[in-house]
């Protein structure tokens, strides 16, 4: 802690006390190359500190979810019928990553393996109540 205290209580003020800040604008003009670099390293490194410091206070915007489906459609919507299920049950996609999309090919896996993220399908099954009533026909 001694260290830190003494970088921030000696070291720094007597770094920024050695820079050659002129007092007017017409000093800028009489500054040499070497005042130069001097003035150009600083500003550099305060600016990275700033930028650093602003990255970690401001809020991330969010990031889109679709990447590359639909993307003319201002939303994009499927629509589709129970009925019309050829199978016991259908999977869709939840992750945007399936090759056919909005049917869902097991992307997610590895979405998931390279996100850390959980996301899987959304499952549909007929119900049993279309087995009765083919049962009672």
């Amino acid at each position: 802690m001694e260290s830190v205290s003494h970088l921030f209580k000696v070291l720094l003020p007597n770094y920024l006390r050695s820079l050659p800040i002129p007092k007017t604008f017409d000093g800028f003009t009489k500054l040499t190359y070497q005042d130069w670099i001097s003035l150009i390293l600083f500003l550099h490194v305060f600016l990275l500190i700033v930028v650093a410091l602003v990255k970690l206070v401001l809020p991330r915007p969010p990031t889109k979810v679709n990447a590359d489906i639909k993307k003319d459609d201002p939303k994009v919507v499927d629509l589709v019928d129970v009925e019309d299920l050829n199978t016991e049950k259908a999977a869709y996609c939840r992750c945007w990553k399936s090759k056919q999309f909005p049917l869902c090919d097991g992307s997610h896996t590895e979405h998931n393996k390279l996100t850390g993220d959980n996301v899987g399908p959304l499952v549909i099954k007929k119900c049993c109540k279309d087995k009765d009533k083919a049962a009672k026909k």
